[in-house]
C-alpha cells in the first residue's frame, strides 16, 4: 500500500465553522427568528436577575429596588445588544450584566463610609450613586483603548495558539455557576440537565415540518415544562419546611418580583440621582473594566466561529470594545449595578441551536426593552428559578470552552480558584494591603479564568522562541485576519450599516 501524500494527512484550518443552519448575515424566517430572539431573551435573564437579587440586599434595597435594578439591567442590555450589532463588532452578542465587577462593586458595598449609614433605603441610593460613579471614571478604559484602536495593537501579540485557553477559559472559567448551583435544588437541576441534554443533543434530529424543533427550541420547551414542574412543587407545599437556602433556590414566588414590579417604567438616566465620586473606588472599577475587555474579547472570538464568521479584524475588535465602553457608560448613567460584558451562555446558544444570524440576536433586544418597561410581564418571566438557568449553563459554557478542542490553559482554572477559595475562607482576598484601591484591583483580577489565561499565555508567545515558532502557534495563518482588507469575507461579515464606512473607512 502506497503512503499517503503531504496533503492528505494535513489538515490545514478552517476559516469558517461548517454546519450551520443560518450563519450571521443569513436569516432564518420572521417568526422562527422572532422564537430565536425570546429564547436569547429567556437566557439572558439568567445574570440579570441574579446579580441584582445578590447585590441589591447587600445595600440595604428593598424588593421594589431589586425589581427596578433588573428592569434597569435589562433595558441597558437590549440597547447595547443593539449598539454592538449594528455599529460594533456587528457579531450575534448579548452584552449584559457581568460578573467580572462583583468584586469591586462588593467593596464599595463595604466601605465603612456607606455601610454606616444606619437608614437602608438612603444607604442603598448612596451606594447606587457611588457605584454609578466608579463606572463612568472607569468606561473611560475601554472607550480610549477601543476608539484609539489600541486595542487593535495589542490584539497583534494574540496568536491562535494563545488564544486556544483564553476561549476555552471563557465557558469552562464560570463552571462554578453551573453544577454547583444546581446542587442547590436537585429536584429541579438535575431534570432540566437532563431533559435539555436530551432534547438539545440526542432528539435534535427530530423535525415538524422541516424544522428541527428539539434543536431550535430546546431551551424554551425544557424552561417551560420544569417551571411549570417547579411552580408545582411550589404550590403543593412541598418547600414549606424547607430551609432558606433550599427554598430560595426551589420556590418560584421566593423572589417577589412579580408583586413588587409596576405595571409599567421606563428606566432613564440619573434616576437614582446624581452620581457621586471616589479615586479608590474608580480604581478598583478599572481593574473590572479591563477584565471585561479580555472576557468580551475571548467571547468575539468564539461567537465568530460558532457564527461561522470569519475571525474579527483587529480594528472590528477595536472598534467593538470601543462601543462596550459606551455601553458601561450607560450602565454607569442608568444605574444597572453592573458593567457589560458579552454574554457567554448566549454565545453557547449559537453553537446549541446552529443559527449565528445576527437579526436573532437584535430580536432578543427588542424583547429586553419591551419587557423592562412592561414590569409585571418582564417580572413574570425573571421568577424562573435561577437553578433552571444554572442546569441550562452546564452545556452552553462546555460548548464556548470544547469548540476548539485544545488543551486548557491549567493557570487559568487553578489561580482564580486559589483566589475564591482564599476569599471564602477569609472574606478577604489574598492580595490584602491598606491601599483598598490597590487590593480590589489585584483580586479582581486574578479571579477571572480568562484574563489570567490571556497573560500567562500572551506572555509565554511573546517571549519563548517567538520567532522560531511563528508557524506552530498559527500566526501565518492568522495574520490575514487582522486587517479588514486581508480578507474578502470579511466586509460581508463586518461592514457597518447605512453606508457609514464612507465616514469610518476600516483599516
Amino acid at each position: 500500500m502506497a503512503a499517503p501524500k503531504l496533503e492528505e494527512i494535513s489538515h490545514p484550518p478552517m476559516d469558517q465553522l461548517q454546519g450551520l443552519e443560518y450563519c450571521i448575515d443569513s436569516n432564518p424566517s420572521w417568526g422562527e427568528a422572532i422564537a430565536l430572539g425570546f429564547q436569547h431573551y429567556i437566557l439572558a435573564l439568567g445574570t440579570a436577575v441574579m446579580i441584582p437579587s445578590f447585590l441589591v440586599p447587600l445595600m440595604g434595597g428593598s424588593d421594589g429596588d431589586k425589581v427596578r435594578v433588573v428592569q434597569t439591567l435589562l433595558f441597558v442590555e437590549g440597547i447595547n445588544t443593539l449598539l454592538q450589532t449594528l455599529f460594533g463588532t456587528r457579531l450575534p452578542t448579548v452584552v449584559g450584566g457581568s460578573y467580572a465587577f462583583m468584586v469591586p462593586i462588593i467593596s464599595i458595598i463595604h466601605d465603612p463610609s456607606l455601610a454606616s449609614i444606619e437608614d437602608n433605603h438612603v444607604r442603598f441610593l448612596n451606594t447606587m450613586r457611588a457605584v454609578q460613579g466608579a463606572l463612568i471614571v472607569a468606561s473611560s478604559i475601554q472607550i480610549i483603548l477601543g476608539y484609539s484602536q489600541l486595542w487593535a495593537i495589542c490584539s497583534r501579540f494574540f496568536s491562535p495558539l494563545g488564544m486556544v485557553p483564553v476561549i476555552s477559559l471563557v465557558g469552562f472559567g464560570l463552571f462554578d455557576r453551573g453544577f454547583p448551583v444546581v446542587g442547590r435544588c436537585v429536584e429541579i437541576g438535575i431534570p432540566m440537565l437532563i431533559l435539555f441534554i436530551a432534547f438539545s443533543q440526542y432528539l435534535k434530529n427530530f423535525k415538524t415540518r422541516h424544522l428541527p424543533i428539539m434543536e431550535r427550541f430546546a431551551l424554551l420547551i425544557t424552561i417551560t415544562v420544569i417551571w411549570a414542574y417547579a411552580h408545582l412543587l411550589t404550590a403543593s407545599g412541598a418547600y414549606k419546611h424547607r430551609p432558606d437556602l433550599t427554598q430560595m433556590n426551589c420556590r418560584t414566588d421566593k423572589a417577589n418580583l412579580i408583586s413588587s414590579a409596576p405595571w409599567i417604567k421606563i428606566p432613564y438616566p440619573l434616576q437614582w440621582g446624581a452620581p457621586t465620586f471616589d479615586a479608590g473606588h474608580a480604581f478598583g472599577m478599572m481593574a473590572a473594566v479591563l477584565v471585561s475587555l479580555i472576557e468580551s474579547t475571548g467571547a468575539y472570538k468564539a461567537a465568530s466561529r460558532l457564527a461561522s464568521a470569519t475571525p474579527p479584524p483587529a480594528h472590528v475588535l477595536s472598534r467593538g470594545i470601543g462601543w462596550q465602553g459606551i455601553g458601561i457608560l450607560l450602565s454607569g448613567l442608568f444605574g444597572t449595578l453592573s458593567g457589560s460584558s458579552v454574554s457567554v451562555e448566549n454565545v453557547g446558544l449559537l453553537g446549541s441551536t446552529r443559527v449565528g444570524s445576527r437579526r436573532v440576536i437584535q430580536i432578543s433586544a427588542g424583547f429586553m426593552i419591551f419587557f423592562s418597561m412592561l414590569g409585571k410581564f418582564g417580572a413574570f418571566f425573571a421568577s424562573i428559578p435561577f437553578t433552571i438557568f444554572a442546569a441550562v449553563y452546564c452545556v452552553l459554557f462546555g460548548l464556548v470552552g470544547r469548540f476548539q478542542d485544545l488543551h486548557i490553559d491549567t493557570f487559568g482554572l487553578s489561580v482564580p480558584e486559589y483566589f475564591r477559595e482564599y476569599t471564602a475562607k477569609a472574606l478577604h482576598g489574598p492580595a490584602h494591603t491598606r491601599a483598598g484601591w490597590f487590593n480590589d484591583f489585584l483580586n479582581t483580577i486574578f479571579f477571572s479564568s480568562p484574563t489570567v489565561a490571556l497573560i500567562v499565555a500572551v506572555f509565554l508567545d511573546n517571549t519563548l522562541d517567538y520567532k522560531d515558532s511563528a508557524k506552530d502557534r498559527g500566526m501565518p495563518w492568522w495574520v490575514k485576519f487582522r486587517t479588514f482588507k486581508g480578507d474578502t469575507r470579511n466586509e460581508e461579515f463586518y461592514t457597518l450599516p447605512f453606508n457609514l464606512n464612507r465616514f469610518f473607512p476600516p483599516s
